[in-house]
């Protein structure tokens, strides 16, 4: 070798050294300690003012609707290749109390009532207009129900343009679209508000009285296409007795325990009296094959119902704040959030996406559903029919599934428009 070819390259030129003392790098953080952080800020973002037991209350009866159609709502893989809509408390009537835990859409309207009239008590304040609010507060239900219908009638045109069979696309649009009725009507409702807002008590006995009145005409007149007709009305009358009760509550109304028990007690007093004696099944929700239901359209017992669903609501307000609060900051700021902040910081979570939950639960349980077929089994508690006790178990394990899928389906669908508004709704 030649000296040249021992010479080392020159070194290449570099920036100098900070002649200041060198600024230790943070320290990087662990996704248990990112975790606790996110938790941290969820609960400092929260006003100190919000009723953090009206979400606990609202994230409550979400949970419970979407585990009771989860749990009764079964796809059937006929022989024929068709799906068709099955249900357990067809076969097992034994499970009619479980439905009184799992239809908990009294205590959403109740909170609903509560949300609305205190919105537009705060429109009112402010000087706006009841058109421009009420579009607001449509707006934030309109977006998310155009997106998913839309989403729904792409699939619906594929499957027909597919040759799928009838009676699978009747099931899954049926089972799909079946959440609209609830947002119809919500939004009767919220247009409602200012005549909830000065007569919610008055309200609520009248709508009672006119649940009542026709029901005894269907039961008086069995066979009439009339009074069958007539007791449409009951959709929006029932649903109006909890969300007046929850505009009495907004006004300041049930500060006294007193008035909640009474409710609890009348409300499941009346319901045990129409079960008994007045012929009412004791299932909360629709069963097959039973000749009269209290859901659709909601029935007087369905409205007892939900006035003792409104009283415990109503009685647990205390113990459900005291459950999502955290005790005062101290002087050190925190590191590590506590169970109570945990707990709320999924209770605000879900009621950020709350609609968006409501609409997509189902679609969940038939993506699964659907997807699985493709891998060439029938698997039970997803396919079999629910005439069983193993179907249950079976259906059980599949709810975590859902719950991811569903995850993912709120997270394409999520309407952060609404999200926004509903920090300031309570």
């Amino acid at each position: 070798m030649t000296d040249l070819e021992l010479r080392p390259p020159a070194p290449a030129e570099t920036p100098p050294l900070p002649t200041g003392p060198l600024r230790p790098l943070p320290p990087r953080r662990t996704p248990w300690q990112a975790l606790h952080a996110a938790v941290l800020r969820i609960d400092a973002a929260t006003p100190a003012g919000r009723d953090r037991a009206a979400d606990v209350l609202r994230a409550l009866a979400i949970t419970g609707v979407v585990l009771g159609h989860w749990l009764v709502s079964g796809v059937v893989l006929q022989a024929g290749g068709h799906l068709v809509g099955g249900s357990p408390l067809g076969d097992r009537p034994g499970l009619a109390p479980v439905t009184w835990l799992l239809q908990p859409l009294a205590v959403f309207f109740l909170v609903g009532g509560r949300v609305s009239a205190r919105s537009y008590e705060a429109a009112l304040a402010r000087g706006t207009a009841y058109r421009t609010w009420l579009r607001q507060r449509l707006a934030s239900l309109l977006r998310p129900a155009t997106a998913f219908a839309l989403t729904w009638g792409l699939v619906w045109l594929g499957l027909v343009l597919a040759g799928t069979a009838h009676e699978t696309i009747h099931t899954l649009m049926w089972l799909a679209y079946s959440p609209l009725w609830f947002l119809g009507v919500y939004a009767l409702l919220i247009a409602a508000t200012p005549l909830v807002h000065r007569a919610g008590a008055r309200l609520a006995v009248a709508a009672c009285l006119v649940v009542a009145a026709l029901d005894g005409s269907h039961m008086a007149f069995p066979d009439s296409g009339w009074a069958d007709a007539l007791r449409l009305l009951n959709l929006p009358a029932g649903w109006l007795v909890p969300y007046c009760l929850g505009a009495v509550w907004a006004a300041g109304g049930f500060a006294r325990r007193r008035s909640a028990v009474a409710l609890l007690l009348g409300g499941g007093g009346a319901l045990a009296a129409l079960i008994v004696w007045g012929g009412y099944p004791a299932s909360m929700v629709g069963v097959p094959g039973s000749a009269l239901s209290n859901l659709n359209p909601p029935t007087v017992a369905a409205v007892s119902f939900g006035l003792a669903q409104a009283g415990a609501a109503l009685l647990l307000r205390a113990p459900l704040r005291s459950a999502v609060t955290a005790p005062a900051a101290t002087a050190t700021p925190r590191t590590r959030a506590t169970p109570a902040q945990f707990l709320w910081a999924a209770v605000a979570l879900l009621n950020l996406s709350a609609i968006t939950v409501f609409l997509w639960h189902q679609t969940a349980m038939l993506t699964t559903t659907v997807i699985s077929l493709g891998l060439g089994h029938t698997f039970p508690g997803l396919h079999t029919s629910p005439d069983s006790a193993g179907w249950l178990v079976a259906r059980c394990g599949w709810i975590p599934v859902f719950a991811v899928v569903l995850v993912v389906l709120g997270t394409a669908f999520r309407d952060r428009d609404a999200t926004r508004a509903h920090r300031s709704n309570n």
